[in-house]
Formats: C-alpha cells, sequence, structure tokens
C-alpha cells in the first residue's frame, strides 16, 4: 500500500471537515459545555462548601430532649433544616423537596430516658423519605444517632428531667419485670446517678472555670480526613473526569457520524468510482483511519485545552501517558467509525443502533458518573467496554497524578479494541450495497 493516496484521502476528509465551520464549532463546543455541567455538579474543583441534606423535624413532643436533638441537628453542618407542621413536612417528601422527615413523638422524651435505663420500651422516632434519595436516609440516620444520645444523655445525667426520673424510679425498682441481680444492678446504677447529681449541685456554686458537667455522652474521636492521590498537591477536580468522560463519548459520535457518512457515500455510487481508480480497499480504510484519528485526537485536546484554561484541570500525572491514552482513544474512536461503516445496512438503520451502542458504551464506561458509583458487579463487568478504560486512563493521568505505567494498560487495552474493530471492518466491507 502507498503512503500517498492514504494521505490524499486523508487529506480530503480533513478538508470537508474544517470546511463546514458550524459543524466543527459544535464539535468542540457541545462536548465542553455538557463537560462543564457534569464537571459542577460533581462538586468541581472540591473547594466549595459541600450539599446539605434537606431534612424536615416535627417535634411533636416538644420536650427537653427534643429540643435539645432540634439544637444538635440545626447547628450540624451536614443539615439544612426545617420545622414544619407533620402534614407540610409529608407534602415537602412527597414533591421532593425535602429528603428526610423525622417525627419526633409526644412523650419521646420520657420514654427515651427509661429506655436509656434500661427500665422501658424504646420509643419510635419516625423517618419519613423520598424512595429515590435512600442513601441520604442512611445519613441522616446515623447523624441523627449521634445528637439523639447527646440529648438523651445530658437530660439523664445532669437534667431536671433525668432528675425526676431517678427519683421516680427508685422506689419501683422491685416492681419491674427483671431478674434479681439486674434489679440490684439497675439499683445500684440509679443511686450512682442521684449521687452524682448531688455533686453537680454541689459543683455548679464553684467558678465558671471549673469543669462543666451534663454535657451528654459525645463522639469519643475526632475525624482527620486526608485525600489520597500521588502527591500531597493533588487534589480531586470533578472537571477533568467529566471533560474525559465527554470527550470520549463526543469522539464516538463524531466518528459514528463519520461512518454513517461513509455509508451515504456508497449509497450515492462514489465507493464506485473509487473502486476504478487504483485505490485498494486498505487504502480507503487506512485514509479515513488517518483522517479520524486526527479529529477525534483534537477534538479532546481542545476540550482539554479549555478545561485547564477556565477549571484549572492540570495534567498532575504522566504528559506522555496523557498522550499515549488519547493517541489510543482517538484510534480506537476512528475503528469504531469504520465498524459502523462496514456493519451498517443503511444510514437510517445504521444511525439508530450506533446512538443506542454509543449511549449504552458511555453510561457502562463510567463517563457520565464514575464507575465506582455502580455496584460490585457491574464495575468488573464494564471492565469489556473500551469507554472504562479510556475514562480510567485519562483520570489516572490527570487527577489522579499516577505515573506513565498506570497508562499502559488502558493504552494496550484500546489499542486491541482497534485491531478489532478494524479486523472486522475491513472483512466486512463492501464497495456496494447488498
Amino acid at each position: 500500500m502507498r503512503l500517498k493516496p492514504v494521505l490524499a484521502m486523508a487529506r480530503k476528509d480533513l478538508l470537508i471537515f474544517f470546511g463546514d465551520r458550524r459543524s466543527v464549532i459544535l464539535s468542540f463546543v457541545v462536548p465542553i459545555a455538557i463537560a462543564s455541567f457534569f464537571g459542577s455538579i460533581f462538586s468541581g474543583s472540591g473547594s466549595s462548601e459541600p450539599a446539605r441534606i434537606d431534612v424536615a423535624i416535627v417535634d411533636q413532643d416538644n420536650s427537653t430532649i427534643s429540643k435539645g436533638i432540634v439544637a444538635g441537628a440545626q447547628a450540624d453542618k451536614n443539615l439544612k433544616l426545617s420545622m414544619p407542621s407533620e402534614p407540610a413536612a409529608r407534602d415537602a417528601v412527597k414533591r421532593g423537596r425535602t429528603a428526610v422527615a423525622v417525627i419526633i413523638p409526644k412523650g419521646f422524651g420520657e420514654a427515651s430516658g427509661q429506655a436509656f435505663f434500661g427500665a422501658g420500651a424504646k420509643p419510635t422516632l419516625g423517618f419519613l423519605y423520598d424512595p429515590s434519595r435512600r442513601t441520604e436516609l442512611a445519613m441522616v440516620r446515623g447523624i441523627l444517632t449521634e445528637h439523639v444520645m447527646q440529648a438523651v444523655s445530658k437530660e439523664m445525667f445532669g437534667g431536671a428531667q433525668g432528675r425526676t426520673l431517678v427519683n421516680q424510679m427508685l422506689p419501683q425498682v422491685d416492681s419491674l419485670p427483671m431478674e434479681r441481680g439486674q434489679k440490684a444492678a439497675l439499683l445500684k446504677m440509679l443511686m450512682s446517678v442521684q449521687g452524682y447529681y448531688n455533686q453537680q449541685s454541689a459543683a455548679s456554686t464553684q467558678s465558671a472555670g471549673g469543669p462543666a458537667g451534663g454535657g451528654g455522652l459525645t463522639m469519643p474521636y475526632v475525624v482527620r480526613e486526608e485525600p489520597v492521590t500521588s502527591a500531597l498537591t493533588v487534589q480531586y477536580n470533578g472537571y477533568a473526569h467529566s471533560f474525559g468522560g465527554m470527550g470520549v463519548q463526543f469522539l464516538l459520535f463524531a466518528m459514528a457520524n463519520l461512518g454513517i457518512e461513509m455509508l451515504l457515500e456508497r449509497q450515492r455510487g462514489l465507493w464506485k468510482r473509487l473502486r476504478s481508480a487504483p485505490v485498494s480497499r486498505l487504502t480507503l480504510l487506512s485514509g479515513k483511519v488517518v483522517s479520524g484519528t486526527l479529529i477525534s485526537l483534537l477534538t479532546l485536546w481542545v476540550s482539554f485545552a479549555f478545561a485547564m484554561i477556565v477549571f484549572r484541570v492540570r495534567i498532575e500525572g504522566s504528559v506522555l501517558g496523557f498522550v499515549g491514552v488519547s493517541v489510543a482513544c482517538a484510534l480506537m474512536a476512528a475503528t469504531f467509525g469504520l465498524l459502523v461503516a462496514a456493519l451498517g445496512k443503511t444510514p437510517a438503520s445504521a444511525r439508530a443502533v450506533t446512538t443506542l451502542a454509543v449511549l449504552m458504551m458511555v453510561m457502562l464506561g463510567g463517563a457520565w458518573v464514575p464507575a465506582f458509583v455502580f455496584p460490585g458487579w457491574l464495575q468488573q463487568t464494564t471492565k469489556v467496554v473500551p469507554v472504562r478504560w479510556a475514562v480510567d486512563g485519562l483520570d489516572a493521568m490527570t487527577w489522579r497524578g499516577l505515573g506513565v505505567s498506570a497508562a499502559v494498560a488502558p493504552t494496550l487495552v484500546l489499542l486491541v479494541f482497534a485491531v478489532i474493530f478494524a479486523i472486522v471492518a475491513a472483512t466486512r466491507f463492501r464497495w456496494e450495497e447488498a
């Protein structure tokens, strides 16, 4: 195969592509716009304040304990609290305006105090939640656990309700349905708590600089959060992932469109005329691969250049690895376009099937949302999708800051897919419609 005809055909495709200015602008603007939107959703650079969960609390008890729970929730930086009536809270959850509504029933404070000492049934704390936001329900349930425990223990070990409850329970211990040993232990504990109250009353007359009592049970640890990347200076940038994913998606769509244009050329008889010229099947396909790879690479790099300028996306890893993954990805997309041209029967049918195939690949490949949100079995299954390797490779070279070794596997896998697509396209290639 001579190189000159291949370059001539590639040059022809490039001139056609750049000749349509509107198409060129859309090829660059659309992926940039969509990637910017997805990047803004997935926290951007990570420096902005995280979104709070919309939670409503309906306090039907209005006790010291329930007020303490509400106060703790209001001070929590993870919650955006409102206090509507129960019908209004149900309506807000039903309409999706509030993720979770917590119902503190009448008598919750007294019952929770008795249950705290093991002398009564545990009261029920109601949760109304939006079925589409179960993750937020789990978060709210865990957060409320801390505030409830702190409010109940604070009141039981220093509040007026705790004092009253202990004084009421001491004479009733013998009548409780417990074993003798349990009664003795409970009696001993209640007497100790009563002694603690007496000491606390004496300590209240001391200076304010002394140790404060009645703070309630709190978390016995503090948390130190450390994002782990290849270097301490590297921070997660959601725009890096979104531009990689959207870039790969639109490469596939652009090259699928190239394949459909090839079907239109065959339908119009252009390929018959090419067959009469000294142009072989290999020359035609090679020219399309060269032009498609160059267009794909340009589209991907223009998108990343925009992300670097506007959203401060950086190649924190290996520049050579980034180039390798980009070229392999562009080559895979170009050969995918050939596959569309070889397997498609008509432009209309090929367009419908190709759109579905591309959407499935980008969804399963983690181009829209990171693959770690998928179920475990799906995370393993999607490794057979080329988009998954392309996105993971670009992530590794950008915000993860990994070395060139992390780009080897994605590059090789994408090249393997490119070879498979090219072989299938070459074997199924037809000069004329069947």
